[in-house]
């Protein structure tokens, strides 16, 4: 079994933020943290500094291997920092 966690701290939101699945949006300095296993990631954001975890809407995602997971993880950040209601980007990670 594979597995591999990809955490990013002090990202902070574009306009509109980050939709959850438990809080619904989500905005301001966040910590953004990917856990990849069984050919799946999954994707949660929290306050930074806080305790509570809420998932990012649109995880859990089919996922090839660790280093696809570091792509998305990466997407993932760059998602957030746009906001919009930002959710787990669709396949591709990476843009052309």
């Amino acid at each position: 079994m594979s597995w591999a966690s990809w955490t990013t701290a002090g990202v902070y939101t574009g306009r509109g933020g980050v939709l959850t699945d438990e809080g619904g949006v989500v905005t301001g300095d966040l910590t953004v943290h990917t856990t990849y296993a069984d050919g799946e990631a999954r994707v949660a954001v929290q306050y930074s500094g806080a305790s509570d975890w809420f998932t990012m809407s649109g995880s859990p995602v089919p996922c090839g291997s660790e280093e696809e997971s570091r792509d998305l993880h990466d997407a993932v950040v760059a998602a957030v920092r746009e906001g919009g209601g930002a959710t787990v980007p669709s396949l591709p990670y990476l843009s052309p």
